[in-house]
């Protein structure tokens, strides 16, 4: 059969476009957020879409298809992750009746707070957030995370710790 015949609906057409892409695709996402784990996650989303539109897809254009899906699911993701911090800043510093020697201390220390929160591990990070921010209960963040309750509570003890290491005792 010729490439301009192919479709990409074809199970075994499709099975090729995966074997031949799907780990190049997996490290170029792993280069931009060093996660793996995220990036595998991106990577299935992205062929999963590639699945339902394959009827739209041309052969020759699955790999630009995959890799322009991958890429704005990776900066999706980075949008929320930055709307829910700056988010989290809004909701500590709408006070005004502070000296102004507090707000600069409270500034400080959401400057040193914000910096922690991104040296976090992107998993401990994740459960932090999916905790403190979306206000979500461990058994909630198992379901949405995809890993045991007590996978939960370790990773968002590992993430207490390591905020107390560096922001210190308030």
């Amino acid at each position: 059969m010729s490439k301009e015949t192919r479709s990409v609906c074809e199970e075994k057409t499709y099975e090729s476009i995966f074997n031949e892409h799907s780990e190049t695709l997996r490290n170029f996402i792993y280069y931009k957020c060093g996660d793996i784990e995220q990036a595998e996650d991106i990577v299935q989303e992205s062929f999963v879409k590639l699945w339902s539109n394959c009827a739209k897809v041309i052969f020759e254009k699955a790999k630009s298809y995959l890799y322009t899906v991958a890429k704005n699911i990776f900066f999706n993701e980075v949008a929320h992750k930055k709307v829910v911090l700056q988010h989290q800043v809004h909701l500590v510093s709408d006070r005004t009746n502070e000296t102004p020697e507090f707000l600069l201390e409270e500034q400080e220390f959401m400057g040193k707070l914000k910096k922690a929160l991104a040296d976090l591990p992107e998993k401990q990070r994740e459960v932090f957030l999916l905790s403190r921010i979306d206000k979500k209960k461990y058994s909630e963040i198992s379901d949405i995370v995809g890993i045991s309750v007590k996978a939960v509570e370790k990773r968002m003890s590992q993430a207490l710790i390591m905020l107390r290491d560096r922001i210190g005792d308030i």
